[in-house]
């Protein structure tokens, strides 16, 4: 419709008017939509953006901080435990749970060598990401989905330090992502350095050695310091798979790995080619065996030790010298190799330092890998000390007794009642020497003086109370089971034990228990064991070459170059060699044998301990001057005759003189000329009757009886017992009804019985028994003195 009053014209121009107005409106909107879309879309973007930075920074750099590192990664790695010898030398490395031994390293001790092959075998970009290889780890998921299996990992070192410090568990894909995580965390706390260090002291080298420097140590016996590239190489291909490169067993894969990391280290670094090249040809030269340790036995002989984490090992200080105890047990290989012919296998030896009891050596055996018995501590395992103990019998004698070495002491022949039977001791050459001085009896070991100095000091209890306190733990607590063979040695006691009661002599009697650990006091005891007067005699006695040399001979192996109080002793049969001895500052004690009780082939402790005895001794003084022990002042030098033990006069004359240090208080009586015959021999008693009459007898020409003589020992019938009961067995063989009496004075005693038939027979008659109730009568001759017993005989 046209509205009207406008001219035609007018009304169409205007509609044309109003259409372009409409089209330039809807040309605008177009435009502004176009302009509008790009702008949104890059907001879009923005925000996209922004939103995946801000989850990155948190996922990158905020979400690991919520992962707490492992409990061990904390911590330093636990070192391997050291024992050390005095001086700080090591002498043994016990091993951490589950066996392993470590010995971790500074950051500033690894060297680069390794630490480039160890970048190179196990994460090239180790330098350059942050705790997770993307492009590994890309590289990994798509060998995965196209070969359809794990084909290869992409574990940095970082990851994998965060692995071997976490306790065992599942690999699940969370643990995986927890571990990536506790990795990331790792590298915003630490430097590469301390990671790759930590890395190094705790990887799994296989022959349960870990970390860097107990592998060198252990395959190449270098510290890391001395290995070549080849070496660093070595090892640093050694943790992908310990077992099977193991280069002790494999070798072969050991130098391929080795040369694989080689390899990888030339693709990734500017190493000089030339050096790769000497290196990939450098052979493998392994020294896995150890080298000789000193005192293998410590290892297990000390208490386990208590570890806290330190960066340092737990260090045991012990007191033993290393150059000392090598050169000691050199010489017990070589002794016993020079009597292997005479079956002498086993050896062990203890030295001790007197004034602190310190043991500065103790070697256990003479050879630790030896099949039959080799890791035995022959130092420690209680055996027979034969003649060992007789010192102290006469300890005991001089102070409860008043014995001085010139005491004259019955060496004739003595039988005495056991709960075994009747015993008849013996000297070692089956010898009795009569009137005997206590000097002479302790020097040349005689068994028949001890026994009767044991027996008059009431018994074994004295003594064996005395090595108790001595601290021989060995010998029980009923003194009747040893008897009087306590001082023969017939109770088994410990090497260590002993020597350390033998640095109580040289101690004067104070007493202290021996120390193995530097540094623990050894309190000693007050008051003494015995007086310091009775250590100085058994001392002078011990080292006196003449009064030893007629059992001894001069220039044998107790003969040292200096003066030194030595003992031996040999047991039974010849299973047990001992020598034991001790200078003012060293005590030396040695036991020989076989641990599985075989007899040696006639070797007593002069020849089979007494060689490495010697050996110890001199070698322990190398260094240090020997010195001896003061006189005490209240010591007199006199003359005496050891045949009676009497002091002689400064003009007397006789034939056999020997001097002696003795205090005023304990001086011998003055010889009279009443004491010996018209040819100068000396007079004895009555009690040496039989042995004076007897084969034994080779003074004849020394000593004489003297029928006169006051003192008489008194007889006593030592078996049959009263009240003894006999049986009568018709099925034993003739003489089986036979019985001869015995005393402690054969030949003396006349016998009778009004129901017995008694024969004739020397020493003691043969008394023939009959069933039924008897009575036994041995008189005295000399004084009329009667001892009667009852026997009861029956039938079975």
């Amino acid at each position: 419709m046209v509205m009207a009053g406008w001219p035609t014209s007018m009304r169409i121009d205007r509609s044309r008017h109003r259409a372009r107005i409409r089209r330039d409106i809807r040309r605008a909107d177009a435009n502004v939509c176009l302009v509008a879309a790009p702008l949104a879309k890059r907001r879009i973007a923005l925000v996209a953006a922004g939103v995946f930075g801000l989850t990155w920074i948190a996922v990158w750099y905020v979400l690991p901080w919520s992962v707490p590192l492992p409990t061990a990664l904390m911590q330093p790695p636990q070192p391997s435990p050291v024992i050390t010898d005095r001086h700080g030398e090591p002498l043994a490395r016990l091993v951490l749970p589950g066996f392993m031994r470590s010995a971790p390293i500074a950051i500033d001790a690894i060297p680069a060598d390794l630490a480039a092959c160890t970048i190179a075998a196990e994460d090239k970009r180790f330098r350059r990401h942050g705790g997770i290889d993307l492009l590994a780890t890309c590289r990994a998921l798509r060998d995965a989905i196209t070969g359809g299996r794990v084909v290869s990992g992409a574990s940095t070192i970082t990851q994998q330090l965060v692995k071997i410090s976490s306790p065992p568990a599942n690999r699940t894909i969370a643990r995986k992502l927890l571990e990536a995580l506790a990795a990331r965390r790792l590298e915003m706390s630490h430097t590469k350095d301390e990671i790759l260090c930590a890395y190094l002291n705790r990887l799994d080298y296989g022959n349960l050695r870990i970390g860097a420097a107990e592998a060198a140590a252990f395959y190449l016996e270098k510290p890391l310091a001395d290995l070549s590239l080849a070496e660093s190489a070595l090892l640093a291909g050694l943790p992908q798979a310990p077992s099977r490169l193991n280069p002790l067993r494999h070798p072969q894969r050991a130098q391929a790995r080795r040369n694989v990391v080689l390899s990888r280290l030339a693709a990734m670094s500017a190493s000089d080619p030339a050096r790769l090249r000497i290196a990939a040809a450098e052979p493998i030269v392994l020294q896995p065996l150890q080298p000789k340790i000193a005192a293998p036995w410590i290892a297990e002989g000390l208490p386990r030790i208590a570890t806290t984490p330190t960066n340092d090992p737990p260090v045991v200080r012990t007191t033993i010298d290393r150059s000392l105890q090598l050169d000691i047990e050199a010489f017990v290989r070589q002794e016993t190799a020079r009597l292997h012919h005479a079956n002498l296998r086993h050896a062990a030896v203890v030295a001790i330092d007197n004034a602190t009891r310190e043991v500065l050596a103790l070697v256990s055996s003479a050879d630790w890998q030896d099949a039959r018995g080799g890791q035995i501590n022959g130092a420690w395992i209680p055996r027979s000390p034969g003649s060992a103990l007789k010192p102290f019998t006469y300890l005991l004698a001089i102070d409860s007794m008043a014995r001085t070495p010139a005491s004259i002491l019955a060496d004739i022949p003595t039988p005495y009642l056991t709960p075994q039977g009747l015993d008849l001791p013996q000297n070692h050459d089956r010898r009795f020497r009569g009137p005997v001085t206590l000097r002479d009896a302790l020097a040349c070991s005689l068994n028949v003086p001890a026994l009767r100095e044991l027996d008059a000091l009431g018994g074994p209890a004295p003594l064996h109370g005395l090595l108790v306190r001595l601290g021989l733990h060995t010998l029980g607590d009923r003194p009747g089971h040893h008897g009087l063979g306590l001082t023969l040695g017939n109770a088994p006691v410990r090497l260590l034990e002993l020597t350390n009661a033998f640095a109580t002599i040289a101690c004067n009697g104070h007493h202290a228990p021996p120390v193995l650990i530097a540094e623990t006091s050894a309190a000693r005891a007050e008051p003494p064991l015995w007086s310091a007067t009775a250590s100085w005699w058994i001392a002078d006695i011990l080292s006196d070459r003449s009064a030893r040399a007629p059992t001894f001979a001069l220039g044998g192996p107790l003969d040292t170059p200096f003066r030194c109080a030595v003992k031996t002793g040999t047991s039974s049969d010849f299973r047990d060699n001992w020598c034991i001895g001790f200078t003012p500052e060293f005590t030396v004690g040695v036991w020989a044998g076989n641990f599985e009780h075989q007899p040696m082939k006639q070797v007593s402790g002069v020849d089979g301990a007494g060689p490495i005895f010697r050996r110890s001794i001199e070698r322990l003084h190398r260094d240090l001057l020997p010195s001896w022990f003061a006189c005490p002042v209240e010591m007199t030098r006199v003359r005496i005759d050891p045949r009676n033990g009497k002091r002689l006069a400064a003009d007397a004359k006789v034939a056999v003189t020997r001097e002696e240090s003795i205090p005023v208080a304990r001086m011998p009586p003055l010889a009279q000329p009443a004491d010996y015959d018209a040819s100068g021999r000396a007079r004895l008693d009555a009690a040496y009757t039989s042995w004076h009459d007897g084969p034994h007898n080779e003074r004849r020409h020394e000593v004489v009886l003297d029928p006169s003589a006051s003192r008489i020992e008194p007889l006593r019938v030592i078996t049959p017992a009263d009240g003894t009961t006999f049986l009568l067995d018709p099925d034993m063989p003739s003489g089986s009804d036979r019985l001869r009496p015995v005393t402690n004075l054969p030949g003396v005693a006349h016998w009778s019985s009004p129901t017995l038939r008694i024969e004739p027979s020397a020493p003691e008659p043969v008394v023939h028994l009959a069933p039924g109730t008897h009575t036994l009568t041995a008189t005295d001759p000399r004084d009329g003195s009667v001892r009667t017993i009852t026997v009861h005989v029956r039938r079975i």
